[in-house]
């Protein structure tokens, strides 16, 4: 289960910490911009981490299904078509564009495979019908974890861009001065 851990040095710890947004009027641009994209960065982490238990949480329920219907075809070989209709249906929830690479993939998947212990989802159909259920429910409980905390950290980063947004608005910040901060333009 993911946490936050006041005071932590994990980034996750850093974003959704009390201090975190504190004083923004007062932060200068370049604060505000790294730690908009600080937390854009954990956003996409979270987001890969959701994406990964929203597959394993597909595979049990198709298992399910299969067991439910009599069906005789594999899992192995319904896989392409179970993980391909998630991604091709309807978006839920608060997608964004993501430009960002998950830093942490290895970690997020490690941190799956951890969640049901000695549950192994290579041999689905092998897994008792208690035992499918109980990982079901440990997928979907991790899920919301997960997603709860996508969108505290969503909200960061909206908090920044509205900040970046009010300064750009009022005039004590242009584009003039982006563009050399971002690439020595203007020199």
């Amino acid at each position: 289960m993911i946490e936050v851990r006041p005071g932590g040095r994990r980034r996750i710890d850093r974003v959704l910490g009390p201090g975190y947004l504190s004083g923004l009027g007062e932060l200068p641009l370049k604060v505000l911009r790294e730690r908009r994209d600080e937390a854009a960065q954990e956003e996409t982490d979270l987001s890969y981490l959701r994406r990964l238990l929203h597959a394993r949480i597909d595979i049990v329920r198709a298992e399910q299904a299969r067991r439910s219907s009599g069906g005789e075809s594999s899992i192995v070989d319904q896989l392409a078509t179970i993980l391909a209709d998630n991604a091709l249906g309807p978006a839920a929830g608060s997608g964004r564009h993501q430009q960002l690479e998950p830093s942490r993939a290895g970690e997020h998947r490690r941190h799956a495979e951890a969640l049901i212990g000695d549950t192994d989802l290579t041999d689905v159909e092998s897994l008792t019908d208690e035992k499918l259920a109980s990982a079901l429910d440990t997928y979907a409980s991790e899920e919301l974890s997960v997603s709860s905390f996508r969108r505290e950290v969503q909200g960061v980063m909206d908090a920044f861009n509205a900040e970046i947004a009010k300064r750009y608005q009022q005039g004590s910040a242009t584009v003039d001065e982006l563009l050399e901060s971002e690439g020595g333009h203007g020199e």
